[in-house]
């Protein structure tokens, strides 16, 4: 620990003129000495006013003294080669480079230190900015550049003109506006308007804003000092994302079961239940390999543990999934019980392994199972410790983990996670001992880390298959990861297509959303829809929230039912293609599915393609609205040849298929699960020519599983097609590999347009000639299949768009959510449920500023004083709906009964002549209430009961003025206020998102208004209006009339 007369040389030498100089850096060494701090403080500052503030950072062996300038100090940035050509790292100074934290994303950190000799200099030389502690990089690029990865985002494709903030968050509901998900990828990647690529990583573990709202420009923002690496440019994207893994790595090679479907929910709370929906799928024939058990298996939800009465031997329930050809997979969470005598507790307390407060003790935290100790995985001790469980763990029959709330999340604090000032005991090599603000975004990846490091130990002969909710860039190296809590509506499955390809440009290529939604009830059409593009996606599972109606694929009738037994038979048909295609990213980097752009990069009008998609050389066109199939769109095509087939399986709520020319893609046989395939199956090859009449292609072959493969045990095949004097010649032109081809029947389809095909049998291996038909034999074929295609389509029965329930709960219900899309807003409205407004969108900023779920939250109204009185749940109707020409007011009426003669009547309205503005007009009217009482009703209260997410929970406060003239700033540990009489605000109050510079003002009339409160959640805040309390009658209603508005926090 630094004494006082240590402290007091540091303070002198501090003081000292002539620290400055004209290359100074955002964080410059100083040259002396510093004793070790104390294993409790493992950083302090120093600060004299004037003058700069002197920072101690912990290494291993002592600590690192530094200063930070008092001035912003700015220029361009230095850099030097690393890694390969191309590929280059900037810092802000020479001093910098020194004092940066190693690389957590890169394989080798080693490589990010080690300059390289090359004579290439960089095309674009970022400059830096550093102030109050921030050390900000902006990289200018060409009028024009596009942007994308951002990694695990929401939103639109193109992410030029968005903003989001490197934060793992458990972010339940998230909309198309929040700008922290549960993973961080600090990366963005620029397309040029000719095409060409580059790269660009801000190599930091805190938190980082990634801003893109100026035109062709990039700005990082982040604590700490960092470096920039670039990549490229290169001529293509494709060829950026392979440079990128040589620094980051490769995804993992999974076993090719977990590549079938994953079927899954919160929870099946039993070993009865989980072994029916398993037998239910192979009775109804419909394909899937994979059962989920969620928490609900635990004994109180302690983890590595099992329900005794629910789940009493689970080994054999495991034998009896893989008796019929499924495998299961079990969820670990980081929480682990503060219980003593519970060995897990008992075991890490000796290890000594916890987290640790500020003051040294093991920090508690409350998530599922209560009170909670969390393992700190940056240390090699605990990841150790972690692993051995895991290898115990999975002897239970265990084949998959899935490590779920580890960002981490913690309840009942308004962060949703654990304090920054918590105290990690990293590895030197790590980082070292750092308070939870420099781990905190690689919590999730160490976790997966140590659980993919276990099962590996567990069975060296098998692959491990992890599933992480929380990661990082560089996290596919051990685990797969899906988008977290979704919602079950129609914006959330456009999304889906989106927020996968984003993780695939940001190196994770093994993802996929919980199909038909995670939060509320898909529609037939809605998951009928969902699932035939889910059963695309390189991660295809099914997963929905405890409370939800059933979303087995049976669950919404025999034609979804059948609809998602085509969708999947699809995906079993295609996994020799995108086995392949895992094959080639877990060697080469390359995506698994890509945007459709990156077939011509060059092409302006494929950069913003947001519901088609790339499986390689297969092109996926998906319809992501209701009212129309795939087949009623116009799918935009990059140039060239791309030809459209199936498998006379052709459904309006199923993705149009093409191939592009030039290509040849492997498809097997129609399978039930991944077992029951046999390499002498029959292999088909679907081959699409180019203008040259050639083809190629590749597949790979193994035993699924283990790592025989790195030992040569496999087969690659390189296939070839070629168009001479009306005969085609289909063979092998290379192989790889120690393996001996299988004696199988080659089916070889020569597609031909408008999905038509000719076909013919062969031996795979051996050279096989076609004779290719004449021009009229091809306008024949193609005329017939074009008219099998219309006749298959009329006679599909299409699937409903209103919520039917599971034939066990069941009544029906219209649940078609109501939007309403004027000006600056956009809302979804639910009227069957409290006619709450789920989603409150405001377009110029991209931000949606509820809290919600579909039964609770979001904009809720009641009747009473009582929280969630009457008025929150009934089922309103639309009563008048004006839907103007653009320019005019566009507005909805609701009515809500709640009981005695009243009613809940709420106007919603976009305002014509102020489009920036939502007004609500709310009020509780007596309709009918008896003569006995005077005509008046009972004792009634109007409170407004809006929640609202705090996108960014450390830099939101609520402000106002009140009557009185008080000035109010409220912040998330403030607790619940209450303001009556004088400390009212005095018509209006707001919220203010420091982070986003933004802030949302709510204005009312005060004198409607006799309460206000604020009540602080986890990561939520509702500021409520109340009414008085009294009866009303026909001539006295109670009457609430309020409206938002955003405005930047710089206009104020």
């Amino acid at each position: 620990m630094l004494s006082i007369n240590t402290a007091a040389a540091i303070v002198s030498h501090f003081t000292r003129p002539n620290l400055h100089s004209r290359s100074c850096s955002c964080y410059r060494p100083l040259a002396f000495p510093i004793p070790s701090l104390s294993p409790r403080s493992p950083s302090l500052h120093l600060r004299n006013p004037g003058r700069p503030r002197l920072w101690l950072r912990c290494v291993s062996g002592g600590a690192v003294a530094s200063e930070e300038m008092a001035d912003s100090t700015s220029g361009k940035m230095v850099f030097e080669p690393i890694l390969e050509d191309g590929v280059f790292r900037f810092d802000c100074s020479g001093d910098d480079r020194v004092a940066a934290f190693p690389s957590l994303s890169f394989v080798d950190p080693k490589v990010r230190e080690t300059p390289i000799m090359v004579h290439k200099q960089p095309e674009f030389v970022p400059e830096f900015q550093c102030l109050h502690g921030q050390q900000i990089v902006t990289i200018q690029l060409p009028e024009g550049t596009s942007f994308y990865g951002t990694g695990e985002v929401s939103g639109q494709l193109e992410r030029t003109g968005k903003r989001i903030f490197t934060w793992n968050t458990d972010a339940w509901g998230y909309g198309s506006g929040t700008t922290s998900l549960y993973q961080s990828h600090p990366w963005v990647l620029a397309v040029f308007p000719d095409g060409r690529s580059l790269g660009f990583l801000a190599d930091t573990t805190r938190r980082c804003e990634v801003d893109l709202r100026e035109n062709s420009t990039i700005k990082f923002t982040a604590a700490a000092v960092y470096p920039v690496i670039t990549f490229g440019p290169f001529d293509s994207p494709t060829e950026v994302l392979i440079s990128l893994s040589h620094a980051i790595g490769t995804v993992f090679m999974p076993p090719k079961w977990s590549l079938g479907y994953h079927q899954c929910r919160w929870s099946y709370d039993s070993e009865e239940k989980v072994l029916k929906i398993a037998r239910t799928f192979r009775e109804k024939g419909i394909p899937c390999d994979v059962i989920w058990m969620d928490i609900d298996y635990m004994d109180g939800f302690r983890c590595f543990t099992f329900d005794q009465d629910r789940f009493p031997d689970p080994k054999s329930m495991v034998k009896d999934l893989h008796a019929i050809g499924f495998k299961a997979i079990w969820m670990l969470d980081p929480g682990i019980k503060h219980e003593e005598g519970y060995f897990v507790y008992d075991s890490g307390s000796d290890n000594d392994i916890w987290i640790q407060n500020a003051d040294g003790k093991p920090f508690v935290g409350e998530v599922w199972p209560g009170p909670c100790v969390f393992p700190d995985f940056t240390n090699e001790r605990t990841r150790s410790w972690w692993a051995k469980l895991v290898k115990e763990f999975v002897s239970n029959g265990v084949d998959g983990i899935w490590n779920d709330m580890n960002e981490p999340a913690v309840f009942k604090t308004v962060t949703k996670t654990m304090p920054e000032s918590n105290i990690h005991r990293g590895d030197t090599e790590l980082g070292g001992r750092q308070n939870h603000s420099h781990y905190h975004n690689v919590y999730g990846m160490l976790m997966a880390r140590s659980t993919f490091e276990g099962m590996k130990m567990a069975c060296l002969q098998k692959r491990p298959f992890v599933l992480t909710r929380a990661g990082f860039i560089g996290s596919q190296r051990y685990a797969a990861t899906w988008t977290g809590d979704n919602l079950a509506n129609w914006d959330h499955l456009h999304m889906s297509i989106s927020m996968v390809l984003q993780l695939g440009i940001s190196g994770q290529p093994l993802s996929g959303p919980d199909i038909g939604g995670f939060a509320g009830n898909a529609t037939p059409r809605l998951f009928g829809r969902w699932m035939g593009v889910g059963a695309m996606f390189p991660f295809s599972r099914g997963h929905s929230e405890a409370g939800t109606i059933d979303q087995e694929p049976w669950s919404f009738g025999k034609e979804c039912e059948e609809v998602c037994r085509l969708a999947l038979l699809r995906r079993y048909r295609l996994l020799p293609h995108i086995y392949t295609l895992f094959y080639v990213a877990h060697t080469k980097g390359t995506p698994v599915s890509a945007p459709v752009f990156f077939a011509d990069p060059q092409d302006p009008n494929l950069r913003s393609v947001e519901n088609s998609f790339l499986l390689g050389p297969l092109l996926i066109c998906a319809s992501t609205f209701p009212d129309q199939g795939s087949h009623e769109l116009l799918h935009v095509l990059p140039k060239g040849i791309w030809m459209k087939f199936d498998f006379g399986d052709s459904h309006p709520d199923l993705p149009t298929m093409y191939l592009q020319g030039g290509s040849i893609i492997p498809v097997g046989r129609p399978l039930q699960h991944v077992g029951e395939a046999n390499p002498t199956d029959e292999l088909s090859l679907f081959i699409a020519l180019d203008n040259f009449g050639r083809a190629h292609g590749v597949l790979f072959e193994d035993d699924g599983d283990g790592y025989e493969y790195t030992k040569g045990g496999y087969l690659l095949t390189y296939y070839v097609a070629e168009l001479s004097s009306s005969i085609i010649t289909v063979k092998v032109s290379n192989t790889e590999g120690s393996w001996r081809r299988p004696a199988r029947t080659l089916h070889v389809h020569v597609l031909l347009g408008g999905g038509a095909m000719i076909d013919a049998h062969g031996v795979d291996g051996k050279e096989l000639q076609i004779v290719f038909p004449s021009e009229s034999q091809v306008n024949d074929l193609v005329l017939a299949s074009e008219s099998q295609y219309k006749t298959r389509l009329e006679q599909a029965k299409l699937l409903s768009d209103t919520d039917e329930l599971s034939e066990e709960k069941g009544m029906e219900l219209s649940r078609t959510l109501v939007d309403l899309k004027s000006g600056d807003w956009i809302l979804n409205v639910v009227p069957w449920i409290g006619g709450r407004i789920i989603s409150m969108t405001h377009t110029p900023s991209g931000t949606q500023w509820l809290h919600s779920r579909v039964e609770i939250g979001g904009y809720e109204e009641y009747s009473g004083v009582e929280y969630r009185s009457a008025g929150c749940s009934e089922e309103y109707e639309v009563v008048g709906r004006n839907l103007e020409q653009p320019g005019e007011e566009e507005s909805l009426i609701l009515e809500g009964n709640i009981g005695g003669g009243l009613v809940l009547q709420r106007k919603i309205s976009i305002l014509k002549d102020n489009p920036k503005i939502l007004l609500i007009d709310s009020g509780i009217i007596a309709r009918n209430v008896g003569a006995g009482s005077g005509g008046f009703s009972r004792l009634v209260c109007l409170r407004v009961h809006p929640t609202f997410t705090l996108l960014h929970p450390t830099e939101v406060f609520v402000q106002f003025n009140s009557i009185g003239g008080s000035k109010h700033e409220l912040w998330p540990n403030s607790g619940d206020q209450y303001f009556e009489d004088n400390l009212r605000p005095n018509g209006e109050w707001m919220l203010v998102d420091r982070c986003a510079g933004l802030c949302l003002i709510n204005r009312f009339d005060i004198s409607q208004v006799n309460k206000c409160l604020v009540h602080w959640g986890s990561g939520t805040v509702n500021l409520e209006l109340w009414s008085e309390e009294r009866p009303v009658s026909k001539d006295t209603p109670l009457k609430i009339s309020h409206q938002y508005e955003v405005i930047e926090i710089s206009k104020l």
